[in-house]
């Protein structure tokens, strides 16, 4: 079985140029690449500057991924939240919130779920975490371990697919090296940049696997839309789940 996943840090629907409200660029983004599933970041929920919109129904609902999970990760002071969320062509099972906050630190958090995909003869289970990383270096490296350590991942047997992915906002690009590929863990997404959408430098958004997937081809998203929607360009990125023994 093959799949697309698309992780995007939608920045409210906010422009990263114009910092005009205009959700429809971020529908015709993601319409655009057709991604069974969906890892965004940076979703409003009822917040005056984006029309007081519940973001993840309004994007489910138009591009066609019906299924969702939203997780509020930082309150605003006057009203409304802004956070992550998962939308998938498939049923998403047992969405978790996991608290990556430090103390002193704006929260974060990571969105895990995950969905069953059918191989050969086999059932096989995807497991998703869509992480929003903070800004310093020692803090990402404490919220990476500390994903990788709670229950929800740290359980799994070793061949089940796993995929971590979002804005990890790694600017040195150390948490790859440091973390991840201790752990197991490949870089699905390549050497896209993503970060600032008009002219990208900096490879702020990532994709990391292990277990039972291959990652078959991944470029970051450069049409217009994408340019103006947001402050980042979303990261594509094909999988192939691989037809293993089941111990999911």
């Amino acid at each position: 079985m093959r799949f697309r996943l698309l992780t995007y840090n939608i920045h409210k629907g906010i422009g990263g140029l114009d910092r005009r409200y205009d959700l429809a660029r971020t529908i015709e983004t993601i319409r655009h690449y057709q991604p069974d599933v969906a890892l965004l970041q940076e979703v409003d929920e009822g917040a005056k500057r984006s029309r007081h919109d519940r973001q993840v129904d309004l994007l489910a609902e138009a591009v066609e991924l019906p299924y969702r999970a939203y997780q509020r990760n930082v309150r605003l002071r006057t009203v409304g939240h802004y956070g992550n969320a998962v939308l998938s062509r498939w049923p998403i099972l047992e969405p978790e919130d996991l608290d990556l906050t430090i103390r002193f630190k704006k929260r974060r958090g990571a969105l895990l779920c995950r969905f069953r995909a059918h191989v050969g003869e086999h059932t096989r289970t995807v497991v998703l975490a869509n992480v929003h990383l903070g800004l310093a270096g020692f803090e990402r490296q404490i919220q990476l371990k500390r994903l990788l350590a709670c229950g929800h991942v740290c359980r799994l047997h070793g061949q089940t697919p796993l995929i971590v992915a979002g804005d990890f906002n790694d600017v040195w690009d150390s948490l790859g090296k440091r973390v991840m590929q201790p752990a197991g863990f490949r870089l699905g997404s390549g050497h896209v940049r993503t970060f600032p959408a008009a002219a990208p430098l900096r490879r702020l958004d990532r994709v990391f696997y292990r277990g039972s997937l291959a990652a078959i081809g991944a470029f970051a998203g450069h049409t217009g839309a994408a340019r103006r929607a947001s402050d980042h360009l979303p990261v594509i990125v094909d999988f192939e789940v691989l037809d293993h023994a089941a111990h999911d």
